[in-house]
């Protein structure tokens, strides 16, 4: 598989389209009951559809702002039919995705490997960060097979070490899929192991490394200086590492993964998330309020348990499953 091919062809659309099944059923059945006995879109239904957005985990703060939208495009058109309301909506959840960043990807592609002064390419970093419980080693597992698939060398780095069962996935993530791994055992110094993980890419001319970090320790406070002090030592091997922030999210907790991206977001800079587990959840909508609270781009997602499941987030891709009437 080259850098460039395309991700979405059948049978990836397809999977996508199962893993917002659930979504995908309570929202329209939510939605049916919001008109229902109505032709029109009139106050009525708009507060039924405020309702039914903020029970589908979208927030409170991006419903008021596409319920506002809609309200503007209704008062506009002066006559606007129930049957127009699902493309209404379409259209708005676009816009917002649109405006928060949040890309067209179709393949897992890096930039361009990053250059020292000296000239010489370095690995491209990404960190990820996440509680435990949501998927996270999983996901960098899942993540560095889809880019190994994509042609890119990858080295990952066992650096939470608060938990054995950690290093022990991702050890066993490695094997599966073919990828060096640096670990020091559990009760290692993250730190230490994020430098010798960095400087052993750099000398194999790897092209990507994935940093796996503690998921809990004992207070923020900690977990801001432990997230600080890695940053710090990678930067010593490679000076502009980490290049990417990867914060993932369980989407089945709704509003609590946007509790958990508020407390992340505090701690560190986080510039990318990842959005796990959406198809077993009917909280899909969750999505949508994390990428308009925040302004931080949704990367990838989880639809589903094998490996070719993560996929690139594409907005696109994304809208138009979850609102096909198929």
């Amino acid at each position: 598989m080259g850098f460039f091919d395309k991700l979405f062809g059948k049978k990836e659309k397809e999977t996508l389209n199962e893993g917002l099944s659930k979504t995908k059923e309570s929202f329209f059945g939510k939605l049916a009951k919001a008109v229902a006995g109505k032709s029109t879109v009139d106050a009525d239904v708009l507060d039924n559809l405020e309702e039914v957005l903020i029970t589908g985990d979208v927030g409170v703060n991006t419903t008021l702002k596409i319920i506002n939208r809609i309200e503007a495009r209704v008062a506009s058109n002066k006559y606007v039919g129930t049957g127009e309301l699902n493309n209404l909506l379409k259209e708005e959840v676009a816009a917002l995705l649109t405006e928060n960043n949040s890309t067209d990807a179709t393949s897992f592609e890096i930039p361009a490997l990053p250059t020292l002064p000296s000239g010489e390419k370095t690995p491209y970093v990404i960190m990820v960060v996440g509680v435990n419980g949501v998927g996270k080693t999983t996901t960098i597992g899942k993540l560095s097979h889809q880019f190994k698939q994509a042609g890119y060398k990858v080295v990952l780095g066992a650096a939470d070490t608060f938990r054995a069962a950690a290093v022990e996935q991702l050890t066993i993530w490695s094997q599966r899929v073919g990828v060096d791994i640096v670990s020091q055992g559990m009760n290692a110094d993250p730190a230490s192991v994020a430098f010798d993980t960095l400087s052993s890419a750099k000398a194999k001319g790897a092209d990507v490394v994935i940093i796996d970090t503690a998921g809990r320790l004992h207070n923020k406070i900690n977990l801001m200086n432990e997230l600080t002090k890695i940053k710090n030592v990678m930067k010593k091997v490679i000076p502009d590492a980490p290049h990417d922030v990867l914060l993932v999210l369980d989407a089945s907790t709704g509003q609590n993964a946007i509790e958990q991206c508020k407390k992340f977001t505090a701690a560190t800079d986080v510039t990318s998330l990842a959005l796990t587990k959406l198809d077993g959840t009917a909280k899909g909508g969750v999505v949508i309020g994390i990428s308009d609270e925040f302004k931080i781009p949704v990367k990838y997602i989880g639809v589903g348990e094998k490996m070719e499941d993560l996929q690139v987030f594409n907005r696109t891709e994304f809208v138009d499953s979850l609102f096909s009437q198929n």
